[in-house]
């Protein structure tokens, strides 16, 4: 019988009291994010509406659900997961680090680690039986500012492991699989494809594209469990499949959403068009303000993911999308190290029109901490 279970560790407790004692402002940050809800599991949000829909898939119907930790050490993140030592997950311009050995989670594959590990789940291998799990929820990685990302996402995810002398499970059978999620979500007319992918932890892997108008976009990853990982876990003897999908990629396909934000947005207006399978209609079209901000910084020292955070932290959703227009270097203009960058931002609100001294209000507020953060020169 499936069940719902959510682990709790002791672990998480005290990180998020020592985080919680920080005034720093990446610990700020990640407080805001942590804080901030799970769509997933917020009723009426299409991300809950999608969410029911795939646990009602036959194939997993009979799952167990399982809620794990927000704040992972690397070792369960990384290391259990055969992540390369250079890997870019494990930098921290590309993920949140609580502290040396902790970051917010980047991935719901983690949930393998904790299901794992459950002394009722210990005795279902002991016992060689079969089972499956899903989990869904927010992850957090650092990424640019665009209508299509966000650094806070959900992503749901599912293993299935049996024992070898029962059955051998191929790619073959994780296709069949993914074709019935992909058809249960998007419909069976939906025309898609397999491609080969590499996963740390999954051998061999694919990705599942769908064909959307005239383009294809990717939905899913998956793969067949690498031995070595699972008995990183205490598990053998047992192969299977697994798979993880971004639920917010799917939404702005299924409802053609034209930004991200409009996925948190509280403005009812707005609530009322996030209908799952209805094409969204603008509620009002609020006019961009565009504004470039150029400076000159340490080449060494500067990474934009952190700079894409600073503004996330001054602007909030007001910034739709942040450009990369120029970046040289010139010894001799601007010193040995020094590296010159201008970004052009485009500010619009999802709810009112901004005016430009509000945007002017902002901007100045954007040079006044990049100068302050960066030790950056204004140009």
């Amino acid at each position: 019988m499936k069940k719902d279970i959510k682990i709790n560790t002791d672990e998480e407790v005290v990180l998020l009291n020592n985080l919680k004692s920080r005034t720093d402002a990446e610990a700020l940050r990640m407080q805001r994010y942590l804080a901030m809800p799970d769509l997933s599991r917020t009723e009426g949000s299409p991300l809950f509406a999608l969410v029911e829909k795939a646990r009602a898939i036959p194939l997993l119907s009979d799952f167990d659900n399982v809620v794990i930790p927000e704040i992972v050490s690397t070792e369960v993140a990384f290391d259990l997961f055969k992540f390369a030592p250079d890997h870019p997950a494990r930098k921290h311009s590309d993920t949140y680090y609580v502290d040396p050995e902790h970051i917010l989670r980047t991935q719901d594959t983690t949930m393998w680690y904790y299901y794992l590990q459950l002394p009722e789940i210990k005795k279902k291998i002991e016992a060689k039986e079969s089972f499956g799990v899903l989990c869904y929820g927010k992850v957090y990685r650092k990424d640019e500012i665009d209508r299509r990302h966000m650094n806070i996402f959900h992503q749901f995810g599912g293993l299935y492991l049996v024992p070898d002398e029962k059955e051998i499970l191929s790619i073959e059978d994780l296709k069949k699989v993914l074709t019935d999620i992909v058809h249960a979500l998007f419909g069976a007319e939906t025309e898609m494809r397999f491609n080969p992918d590499t996963f740390p932890y999954t051998d061999p892997s694919l990705e599942v594209e769908v064909k959307i108008g005239e383009q294809w976009v990717e939905i899913l990853g998956g793969g067949i469990p690498r031995k070595d990982v699972l008995k990183n876990f205490g598990v053998e003897g047992y192969n299977g499949w697994a798979f993880g999908f971004g639920l917010e990629r799917l939404a702005i396909i299924g409802m053609e959403l034209p930004d991200i934000r409009l996925l948190w947005s509280e403005d009812e207006r707005v609530k009322k068009q996030l209908v799952l399978g209805q094409k969204f209609k603008e509620v009002s079209k609020f006019p961009p303000v565009v504004r470039d901000i150029s400076f000159v910084v340490d080449s060494a020292s500067f990474v934009p993911n952190n700079y894409f955070d600073l503004v996330r932290d001054v602007l909030g959703d007001m910034a739709e999308e942040m450009a990369l227009v120029d970046e040289y270097e010139n010894a001799e203009k601007f010193g040995v190290g020094k590296k010159s960058y201008a970004y052009r931002i485009t500010y619009r609100s999802i709810d009112h029109t901004l005016t430009d001294a509000e945007v002017n209000a902002l901007h100045k507020k954007l040079e006044e901490e990049t100068a302050k953060t960066f030790g950056a020169s204004i140009r």
